[in-house]
């Protein structure tokens, strides 16, 4: 068993490391507080081929593997924190299920805008009623003609201000074998957006309200019985949520190393207390431990759909693990750690959302739990006789 790159992913490795600190290093800090989303980033990394990494040549991706699009998320986060989310944007989520389902028409129309980075497509989950139980969602699509009508409203989907085409979680009929989606651009008729709200980390978020939008056959995507496909796509993204969490931890890490190599107190450096020692022990124990646990569910993700349980145990651990690093770095760094004038402070922001996002840490763990005992666990209360 080889835990070490292959001699071409160093390469390429060391080729996105290359392109990054060349493109991306300027600018890095004021990109990371504007929430507007990066097209000339889009535009640069799809010139490089890093959109679309995984996806077919035939459709204007790239032919490669999870594994290469993880190196590149890791190798761009170490340069620029915040354009990491641009990888994850032209690789996984969304695009992905797009990729993944989508009828040559359908990927026509709108992957390949996304993959030479002119376009960017979201995902309408989340509602304000269905969080974490997203099967209880309410957008439902009705039939009309050849199509449907769909109503409802969407909440917290990243990038929805600047996406051309939503893909949404809807309705035809009951039950968990009801629910499918649908691609809706946002000139769609009935496509309304309320006023940007800002979550901690600075990204904005709207809520879109979906008023009797006409959706015509061409663009379901996935029809009554497709919930557990999409979830299935689901799991890769949150193989790059996990990635993401890990590399802005790994980066505060080094900044905090540099710092303790650099900064003094009490006339000694800080890398030569005891107390400072002991915490990038700590933080290298997380992050290497969390590494294995990330490759292992993208190596088995790549021979076919990523395996739930090491989806939700990477993730769950890689969250909290990128998180606390950011934490420690900076407390290490004091003011200067806890100021705007670093990413540190940032990334800490950014890490703590993604407890939440993609599947939180409690629901992670209910998943463990489930292949822990091989049997599921209902959250709902149990049904009682009237």
């Amino acid at each position: 068993m080889n835990f070490e790159l292959t001699p071409e992913q160093q390469t390429f490795c060391d080729a996105v490391r290359g392109f990054a600190e060349k493109h991306l290093l300027e600018g890095a800090l004021a990109r990371a507080h504007d929430p507007a989303y990066s097209w000339d980033v889009a535009r640069l990394m799809a010139a490089q081929g890093l959109l679309g990494i995984t996806m077919p040549e035939a459709d204007g991706g790239q032919g490669g593997t999870l594994m290469d699009a993880i190196l590149a998320i890791e190798a761009v986060a170490m340069v620029c924190p915040k354009s990491a989310d641009v990888v994850q944007a032209g690789n996984f989520g969304p695009v992905r299920v797009l990729a993944e389902y989508g009828t040559p028409d359908q990927k026509e129309r709108y992957l390949r805008k996304i993959l030479r980075g002119e376009s960017l497509i979201c995902v309408g989950m989340t509602e304000p009623e269905a969080g974490s139980a997203v099967t209880d969602l309410k957008t439902t699509a009705t039939p009309d003609g050849d199509g449907y009508r769909v109503n409802g409203v969407k909440v917290f989907q990243t990038h929805a201000s600047y996406a051309e085409v939503m893909l949404t979680y809807v309705r035809f009929g009951p039950g968990v074998g009801g629910i499918g989606s649908v691609l809706i651009p946002r000139e769609a008729p009935g496509f309304r957006q309320g006023a940007p709200s800002r979550f901690v980390n600075g990204d904005e978020w709207v809520q879109t309200y979906l008023d009797n939008v006409y959706v015509g056959p061409e663009n379901v995507l996935l029809k009554e019985g497709g919930f557990k496909k999409q979830i299935a796509g689901f799991n890769v993204e949150r193989i790059g949520n996990t990635a993401r969490s890990l590399a802005l931890g790994r980066y505060c890490y080094e900044q905090a190393r540099q710092w303790a190599l650099t900064r003094k107190q009490f006339g000694r450096l800080l890398a030569e207390f005891q107390g400072i020692q002991w915490k990038f022990a700590e933080m290298k124990v997380k992050l290497d431990a969390g590494q294995l646990l990330l490759y292992r569910a993208v190596v088995n993700a790549d021979k076919g759909l990523p395996s739930a349980e090491e989806t939700a145990v990477a993730k769950a651990y890689c969250n909290q693990a990128g998180f606390e690093c950011c934490d420690e770095a900076m407390q290490i760094m004091g003011g200067m750690g806890y100021t705007e004038e670093t990413l540190v402070e940032w990334c800490w922001r950014k890490c703590r959302g993604w407890m939440i996002a993609g599947g939180s840490i409690e629901i992670l763990k209910n998943r463990i739990a489930e292949s822990v005992f091989e049997r599921s666990f209902s959250q709902r209360p149990p049904k009682t006789d009237k």
